[in-house]
Formats: structure tokens, sequence, C-alpha cells
């Protein structure tokens, strides 16, 4: 199935333009006077420049005046190769829409609303037969059955136009398009950008980021060594305030340059729930010495989140040799 971009917005079709995979873009002069365009030429011209084929209105009273207009477009310097010219749907429509095939053009007849005017527009050769499915379902009418209509017509008589599936109004409108076997389907950008949208896949996606990101990154890469240390003579308070600046649970207590302990909110607490609120006064050269858990830099994070579950700990300390680089928090691993 055909994917166009439905609009005249030159920001949007620049956006769209860069997916690579658009086939082209449809235009209507209510999108022009939404937009405040005054010098249509103009802004079709350069719109061109962003899509591989361009469907723009082709407007007359008769079919005299349609072909002239058609012809006067490509005099501005529009590819006729790559333009279709949309015409509604009428007798007029239909007799300019076979001259300009027999001109080697390509035409859109659209507002088409029932069977017998795309009967029509198959007669006459029409590039493109376009049903507004969004108006028709406002009126209360059928319209997946007129476009399904449209399509088995299409089959069954070997016509060469092609049902294009318009007045896009949601995503579930293109889940529609493709059961019933439109041959192309034009989409505004605000419902485009949606149609790879879907909550298991951001899960899913966001699963793998953080499993990759657990495999391939180092230790080193994320490990924290600033205000993360503190001397064995500083009192618990210092020790709580640099944690407060590391925004870490945890603290390596220094004893001559060398770890003594891991001094964590964990151990606040049991010291608090033993002790009583004067622990804050506490040196924490009156702890006792522990065994912290280590790990090396060029370990990987899986490694770590390992080690953390291994030894039951939520922060382990870096370690390259005899020397102390910083501490990595289960928060990171997560």
């Amino acid at each position: 199935m055909e994917l166009y971009l439905d609009s005249v917005n030159l920001e949007e079709i620049k956006e769209a333009s860069r997916l690579g995979y658009l086939t082209g873009l449809t235009t209507t002069p209510t999108f022009m006077v939404r937009e405040g365009i005054e010098d249509v030429d103009a802004q079709m011209l350069e719109i061109a420049k962003y899509v591989d084929i361009l469907q723009l209105e082709a407007l007359g009273d008769n079919a005299e005046e349609i072909v002239a207009e058609a012809n006067r477009l490509i005099g501005t310097g529009l590819d006729k190769s790559k333009t279709v010219f949309k015409i509604p749907v009428s007798l007029e429509g239909t007799r300019a829409c076979k001259m300009l095939v027999d001109q080697g053009m390509m035409v859109n007849l659209h507002l088409v609303y029932t069977v017998q005017q795309a009967y029509m527009a198959f007669s006459a050769g029409a590039t493109y037969v376009c049903p507004l499915v969004g108006r028709l379902q406002d009126q209360g009418h059928d319209a997946l059955g007129l476009v399904r209509e449209c399509v088995e017509i299409t089959q069954r008589y070997n016509y060469s136009s092609k049902v294009m599936f318009s007045s896009v109004r949601y995503a579930e409108h293109i889940r529609n398009a493709l059961a019933i076997g439109v041959h192309t389907c034009t989409i505004p950008w605000k419902i485009m950008k949606k149609l790879t949208d879907n909550h298991f896949t951001t899960i899913g996606t966001n699963q793998f980021i953080q499993d990759t990101r657990i495999l391939t990154t180092t230790v080193g890469d994320i490990v924290k060594s600033e205000n993360v240390r503190i001397d064995a003579s500083e009192k618990v308070i210092d020790a709580l305030l640099m944690m407060t600046k590391s925004k870490l649970g945890a603290v390596a207590v220094m004893n001559n340059n060398k770890v003594a302990r891991i001094f964590t909110d964990g151990d606040l607490r049991r010291m608090f729930k033993e002790q009583g609120t004067n622990i804050h006064e506490l040196r924490l050269s009156d702890l006792e010495p522990g065994a912290p858990v280590a790990i090396d830099p060029s370990a990987s994070l899986y490694d770590a989140k390992k080690l953390c579950k291994e030894k039951r700990v939520d922060t382990i300390m870096v370690m390259e040799g005899d020397n102390f680089i910083g501490l990595v928090d289960i928060q990171h691993l997560i």
C-alpha cells in the first residue's frame, strides 16, 4: 500500500521526508487557507523539492479550464512525471481526467462519496480514485463499505486506478485501510507519527537498552569518585553531609588512605535504632571495621549487579589494585 503524507506545512513535510520511504504528498486548498499561504505556486514548487510525487488541485468550471490549469501548473516548473492533479469528481471532472490522461498526466478524481462516482472515475482512467472516509463517517455513512466496494470493483473489472483511502482521522483508519486492501493511503503527520507507537514496544525497548547497557558499560564508566570518601576521624554527621552531596546511600571511611569500611544509610538506621539520636556525634573511627565488597573498574555492570546480589549489598567500592577509585551504587545498575 502506497504511503502518502497529507499536508501542506513545510516543516511537517521536511520532517516526514526524512523517513525516506513516503510515496508522495497530497495537498488541499483548505490546507493552504489554514496555513495562511498566499503564493500557492511558490509553495508547491518548494514542497516538490522534498517529495517524489506531489498531488495538488487543478480546478475549473469545465474540462477545458481544468486542463488549462493543470498545464499552467506544469509551466511553473513542476515535473509532469511527478505531479498528480486532483480534480473533484463530476462529469466535467471526468472529461478533464480523460483529456489529461491522454496527455500523459496523472489524475486523482477525489471527493468520491458513492460507488457510482467511483465507477465514472475508473472509466475515465483516473490514476487515483479517492473516497473521503472521515467525512463520510461524519455524515453517518458506511465509508468503509464504500471503500471496500471500490477495491472489489477494480479487481473485478481490472481497472488500473488505485483506490486512495483519505480523510484519515485516527490510527484505526490505517488498520481499516490495510484490511480492506486499498492501494494507497494519505495520512496527516500527527497520525502518521503515532503509527509506530505501542506501550509494550516502549517497555521492551527500554528493557533491551537497559540490558545492553549492563552488558557493554564498565564499572569505570559510571563510578562515582567525588564526595565518596571521608576520614575515619570525622563524625557521623559529616558522613551524612557527604552522602547528601554525592546523592549516594554510602561513603567510604578511610584510615591511612585505606578503606576501613563502607558507611551506609542502612548502618545509620541500625545505629539510630540501637543507640538513639546522639549517634551523629560519634566518630567514624568508633565503628567496627568492615570488609567492603570491591570490584575492578574494567568489570561490566552485569558483573557489578551480580556481585551486589551475591553479597547482598547496595554499594560496592571500585578498586584498581590497591587504589580506591570510588563507589558504585545499586541505583546505577537498575
